[in-house]
């Protein structure tokens, strides 16, 4: 291990970077303690030199030039913190080629085209580090890639996504709408302007497909399994799942089962008694299989500048004390194993619960349950709250129905649930979720 300075790079000084720049700067002694040798921030990459920043910056620190990053031979590490997938692909690759390592929070660069830049990385001798890209400050990466490396993971269970946790504790514990819990989760700084990734389940779906392609060396698109976000549920339905027995969390499922991989990012019935149900705020929690080791757990915060910026600054510190180089070129990353096929997403067996606005008048409970009946789905259980008699002047009021079936599958539901969305009983919105038994 060389005793020399590390010198680094941030390119992206968004919430993420600004916190990584606060420990860089400001715990520098005790950096240098736990790396063996001086981290020095030496540039830090902004679009606008002028904006006002949480972190007072040595000028010759901020530049609005990536070429002078790029460019920098003495720069070792970039800490690559620029979202989405064009132009950061396009700067990991150049950095990666200028001789450097990386250190990464993208989780959606990574999910596109991890396999190609890791790749890439091994031929040229350097490493990449992600562990920010996955559940913020929760170490996941780092158990399913090594202190899980002796099992096969056969299932994950998890809560990927601390904005949108954040929003469904707001609406339930403080009896808000959805887009009042929006706006909170942005005031705070665990949700962005456009919140539209976080709530769409698009991020978790991210996330769960990186941990299944470092698990089982499968490649997932996000079009190949079901994905849904919170962004359609109200406090009605997070009140009625607890009147059932249950919360609601976006959960995403990842499960081996006979050869098949069961794999879904959706809004989620979870019982009460399952550890899952109680997290709360922006945290995350995470369920692991492993064939040897049985089930482990993880939790700890999923979203917000410091506990996505201490997972990449543990990351940094892997690299300048020597372990990145020598574990990564030995993970087993982004290994097709062509023996696990994906489940096709109608033959994935699950119980439903169904929140439907109906007509209060004759006959409205028979044509749905004919419904449900015409496609072998049994109903286990009802709620329909008294309503209060209707005008004679008035036509038919409209009250809430829930309905939580028994165990079916995916395609009998969605083939019930086309026909019930043709009964003109029923008014928008019809909100459908799993139930995780």
């Amino acid at each position: 291990m060389s005793s020399s300075p590390l010198n680094v790079a941030i390119i992206g000084m968004g919430t993420v970077g600004t916190g990584v720049a606060k420990i860089l700067l400001n715990r520098a002694e005790q950096m240098t303690t736990r790396a063996g040798r001086p981290i020095v921030l030496k540039r830090a990459v902004v679009r606008d030199l002028t904006r006002p920043r949480e972190i007072d910056l040595p000028p010759e620190v901020l530049t609005n030039d990536i070429e002078a990053v790029i460019n920098d031979s003495s720069i070792d590490v970039v800490i690559q913190l620029v979202g989405g997938i064009d132009p950061a692909y396009d700067i990991m690759l150049r950095a990666l080629e200028s001789g450097k390592d990386i250190v990464t929070a993208n989780k959606a660069l990574l999910c596109e085209k991890g396999e190609s830049l890791f790749q890439r990385a091994k031929e040229l001798g350097r490493c990449i580090s992600f562990e920010a890209a996955v559940a913020g400050g929760v170490p996941l990466i780092e158990t399913v890639t090594q202190a899980m490396s002796a099992n096969q993971i056969t299932s994950i269970e998890a809560i990927l996504n601390g904005t949108s946790n954040y929003i469904l504790t707001q609406m339930f514990s403080h009896n808000t709408s959805y887009e009042d819990a929006v706006r909170c989760a942005q005031e705070i700084g665990y949700a962005e302007a456009d919140p539209a990734m976080d709530v769409d389940g698009t991020d978790a779906a991210q996330k769960l497909g990186i941990l299944v392609q470092l698990t089982l060396g499968v490649k997932v698109g996000l079009d190949q399994f079901l994905r849904q976000g919170i962004d359609s549920l109200s406090l009605a339905d997070l009140q009625y799942a607890h009147e059932l027995g249950y919360t609601v969390k976006l959960l995403a499922v990842a499960k081996l089962l006979d050869g098949q991989l069961e794999m879904h990012a959706q809004p989620t019935l979870i019982r009460n008694d399952n550890p899952l149900a109680h997290v709360e705020d922006a945290y995350n929690k995470i369920a692991l299989h492993g064939d040897a080791v049985g089930k482990v757990w993880l939790s700890g915060m999923g979203a917000g500048q410091m506990a996505t910026a201490s997972a990449v600054v543990a990351n940094l510190i892997d690299v300048a004390v020597g372990r990145a180089a020598i574990t990564f070129p030995r993970l087993d990353l982004w290994n097709p194993r062509p023996d696990i096929n994906i489940m096709p997403r109608e033959e994935i067996s699950r119980r439903y619960f169904l929140r439907l606005n109906v007509e209060d008048r004759p006959h409205v409970l028979a044509d749905i349950t004919n419904v449900l009946g015409d496609h072998e789905i049994s109903i286990a259980s009802l709620v329909q709250h008294e309503a209060p008699e209707a005008d004679q002047t008035e036509d038919y009021s409209i009250v809430p129905l829930v309905i939580m079936t028994h165990r079916t599958t995916e395609g009998r539901f969605q083939a019930a649930s086309r026909e019930l969305d043709q009964l003109t009983c029923i008014r928008a919105p019809f909100v459908r979720m799993p139930v995780n038994d």
